[in-house]
């Protein structure tokens, strides 16, 4: 073969090469043609100055019924080490039904507007009713109590729109000047939508308490949502019974902190508070009562992966997971099977 016949057949190999790997513009190749991430990049978080975190261990010492999902700029999250989750001899939830309180009035406490995005409440609607039988919630299955493994069954139970007012700001942050509810006050809301809609507490019954924009929580004077974190589940005692709930305040409030950077639903509220949902669920599945599933560092089953995506390779690079036919972005959750974060159980 001539020279000149050797340089071109390199270059033809060259180009199918070129067009097999990364399609000759830097991109790697996909079905749809389009750029397939290796990564979610996180907004840079918006910190108060001077903000000190507290490690899981400290605020398990200060608040044993609550566990809280710091927001994504606190460097607390365990998501190198391959320590194992340990049991710690409570009981976990071997089904799983949703409840979700929307508490939505029209103002704040000061007579602020607040709101929440058109497709908000039914996205996360659907969101619960497809996470039973997924491949993410399977990750819990390998987990257990005296009386046996979770099972993958998770179910929504009922809705309920509250438009009544907020009580009387029971505190105050920096980031929600206009409204702010203590944990007691969630704890009522919770209790008057079980009243009010005849729902009864169980170990297999989850209540989410959903606020609007702008309205903020502090479990204590120094532990605030958006400054702190985007998300908390904890249980209190009634009627000598223990009702599971978790406090979402509106994720979008400061996108920056507890936000996602990309929408596959098309709203980008509703995702992001979504993201939230999936990890506060998966936590009070396999760890209750708080004294279930964690490691050594008090990370839970959401807390070794936080904020830790993988890579997003459905929707055109706005998903993860697909579940009946949606898309959506979770974070991953840990796996003792494999010591590792992993979508899929």
């Amino acid at each position: 073969m001539t020279a000149p016949a050797k340089r071109l057949l390199l270059s033809l190999l060259l180009v199918l090469l070129c067009l097999a790997t990364i399609g000759c513009d830097g991109n790697s190749s996909n079905p749809g043609g389009h750029q397939t991430p290796t990564a979610i990049v996180l907004p840079k978080p918006t910190l108060p100055p001077g903000v000190q975190f507290p490690t899981l261990a400290e605020l398990a010492s200060r608040f044993p019924r609550l566990h809280l999902l710091e927001v994504h700029g606190a460097p607390i999250f365990d998501q190198s080490s391959g320590v194992p989750l340990s049991y710690y001899h409570g009981p976990v939830m071997h089904t799983s039904t949703s409840y979700a309180i929307f508490w939505e009035p029209p103002r704040l406490q000061d007579g602020t507007l607040t709101h929440v995005n058109p497709t908000y409440n039914s996205l996360i609607e659907r969101y619960l009713r497809d996470i039973g039988g997924s491949s993410l919630y399977k990750v819990t299955t390998q987990y257990y109590d005296q009386k046996g493994h979770i099972t993958n069954s998770s179910a929504l139970g009922g809705v309920w729109v509250d438009h009544s007012s907020y009580p009387a700001s029971a505190c105050r942050d920096v980031y929600t000047p206009h409204g702010c509810l203590s944990d007691v006050q969630i704890q009522a809301e919770v209790t008057k939508a079980m009243r009010i809609n005849k729902w009864t507490a169980s170990l297999t019954h989850l209540f989410f308490v959903f606020t609007a924009w702008g309205e903020g929580s502090c479990y204590d004077s120094a532990n605030c949502a958006f400054s702190l974190y985007c998300a908390y589940h904890s249980y209190y005692s009634l009627n000598k019974q223990q009702v599971l709930y978790a406090n979402m305040p509106y994720t979008a409030t400061v996108l920056d902190n507890c936000g996602l950077p990309v929408s596959p639903n098309h709203d980008i509220d509703a995702d992001s508070t979504i993201s939230v949902v999936s990890h506060e669920q998966m936590e009070t599945v396999t760890d209750p009562y708080i004294d279930a599933w964690r490691d050594s560092s008090y990370n839970e089953i959401g807390d070794k992966c936080a904020w830790n995506f993988g890579p997003p390779v459905l929707d055109k690079g706005l998903a993860n997971v697909e579940w009946n036919g949606h898309f959506y972005l979770v974070q991953q959750e840990w796996s003792n099977a494999t010591r590792g974060c992993t979508l899929r159980g």
